[in-house]
């Protein structure tokens, strides 16, 4: 089972949720024929890739949250207040509270100072805290 798992993870995935679903309803399946190892981390994965875009989305958008603190005369300062908020209501939809603690704002934030531009314009940025200065409750806030 695991090599149609390495060669083909949708077939392998539309059998072992048949397998599964009728093992559900009570029928008899083969267990050898469940390729449990990988279920498990594709269940695993599955909340993986839900804490990464909820990360990405953060990241999105403090890297507006900075453009905005370090250029504020910009003429692009409303589209990157909109961005953030899109940024923001998008995180919020997929948060879930198991999410919380293992998510490092501290460490995203980092993350959004190396992705903010040298120059805008051609102008340098005003200086922008170098600790996160919101919280995750804040970010997740609508407003």
């Amino acid at each position: 089972m695991s090599d149609l798992y390495d060669t083909d993870v949708v077939l392998w995935s539309e059998q072992q949720a048949d397998l599964l679903r009728r093992r559900a309803l009570g029928m008899l399946v083969n267990d050898r024929d469940l390729d449990w190892t990988n279920i498990a981390e594709e269940i695993e994965s599955v909340g993986s890739e839900q804490r990464h875009a909820v990360e990405s989305l953060i990241v999105q958008a403090m890297i507006h949250m900075l453009k905005v603190a370090a250029w504020p005369q910009s003429p692009e300062v409303p589209h990157w207040e909109a961005e953030t908020l899109v940024f923001r209501d998008s995180a919020r939809r997929r948060f879930v509270p198991s999410m919380r603690q293992r998510l490092d704002i501290p460490g995203l934030y980092r993350q959004a100072l190396r992705g903010l531009p040298r120059t805008i314009d051609g102008q340098a940025p005003l200086p922008v805290p170098a600790v996160c200065p919101v919280t995750l409750d804040e970010l997740l806030a609508e407003d």
